[in-house]
């Protein structure tokens, strides 16, 4: 389910490493023109999985949960499964791109509301 909002207050790597199923944390900062670019395309994508949990994080200087990632540009969204890593997505321009590594963490046979590839 998308969150609108950055989170201030990041959790740490162990707590997001414990996270199970399906999962985007999403890295950027409210000021970001590339980050509010990326929303209406984020929001569209996970709109069509509502079970994936979205943690928007407010990166910067000094974030260890960026750092952690090795995050350098922004938005970065990293799709975890089950907290492991399985696709990434840097400042995405379709939503195309977003739809493809959700369908990684989330197979749209799980996601409701989108038929299965034919």
């Amino acid at each position: 389910m998308y969150t609108e909002r950055y989170a201030t207050d990041e959790p740490t790597r162990a707590a997001v490493d414990t996270i199970q199923g399906p999962a985007v944390v999403e890295f950027g900062a409210p000021w970001c023109g590339h980050c509010i670019a990326a929303q209406p395309l984020v929001a569209e994508a996970l709109s069509r999985h509502p079970g994936v949990e979205h943690l928007r994080i407010e990166d910067g200087r000094g974030r260890a949960l960026g750092r952690s990632y090795r995050v350098k540009l922004w938005p970065t969204l990293v799709f975890l499964r089950d907290g492991v890593e399985q696709a990434r997505v840097i400042r995405p321009d379709s939503v195309g791109a977003i739809d493809e590594a959700l369908d990684r963490i989330d197979p749209p046979s799980h996601a409701n509301g989108r038929a299965a590839p034919r």
